[in-house]
């Protein structure tokens, strides 16, 4: 019993499920390069296949940058010297694989229902969790001159949320223009364009949800830091 447990403990959560997502997105850009050159320009009347090159295109580049962002965080340790827990780390990787590879590769924007709104509320919660942890280690970082409030704390956290939501909002609408995909789905999978408020609902929900989810966490790390008088992050596990 003593071996088991001593096992469990020696388990790094970060770098399994970190690697777990470094060979799927690897194994993902390979399979979608081959299935790039095989698959038509577009449907025809003829044939009515599941994807044609443009969908290989947005998983393409969702993979390569999948690969890229995955990085961040380890780059921003090393430059800014900062510990940022593990926990964040693994949050961060399974909500990279959920989009990316379960999301986009495996298509589950379309074959599960709402799959994009829970990867939102995922995310906005997941952002307000960072948020507090910013200011945590900024408030306990010597050097620097800062102590904010639970509550201010609390309001950084939620705007830190929505405004990556939003960034993220803006990069879909600047790919979808320039590669003439469709990330903001304002149009149906067989190329039909939606008008007026369908057209705006994808993108609308992702932010209301994102809005919600981030202010449930904001309250919760509120009430939490009120309560227990700090947040500490001093562990890294």
């Amino acid at each position: 019993m003593r071996r088991i447990r001593t096992i469990k403990k020696k388990i790094n959560w970060r770098k399994v499920t970190g690697a777990f997502l470094f060979v799927s997105l690897i194994a993902s850009i390979v399979y979608i390069v081959v299935m790039f050159i095989l698959s038509p320009e577009g449907i025809t009347s003829s044939e009515t296949p599941d994807h044609v090159k443009g969908d290989y295109a947005l998983m393409l580049l969702q993979c390569i940058l999948g690969l890229v962002v995955m990085m961040l965080p380890s780059v921003i340790e090393r430059k800014w010297s900062i510990a940022i827990p593990n926990f964040m780390y693994v949050l961060y990787f399974i909500f990279l694989y959920c989009a990316i590879y379960l999301g986009e590769v495996r298509n589950f924007y379309y074959a599960i229902p709402y799959w994009d709104l829970i990867l939102h509320a995922f995310s906005g919660a997941m952002l307000g969790a960072l948020g507090f942890t910013i200011v945590i280690m900024l408030n306990h970082t010597k050097g620097i001159n800062l102590h904010l409030s639970p509550f201010f704390a609390a309001v950084f956290a939620f705007c830190f949320a929505l405004t990556i939501g939003a960034v993220w909002e803006i990069y879909e609408y600047i790919i979808d223009s320039t590669l003439g995909l469709n990330m903001q789905k304002y149009m149906l999978k067989d190329g039909t364009p939606l008008i007026g408020r369908e057209a705006l609902n994808d993108t609308m929900e992702d932010i209301i949800v994102d809005a919600i989810s981030a202010l449930v966490m904001t309250i919760v790390g509120y009430i939490y830091v009120k309560k227990k008088k700090f947040w500490s992050t001093d562990s890294t596990e």
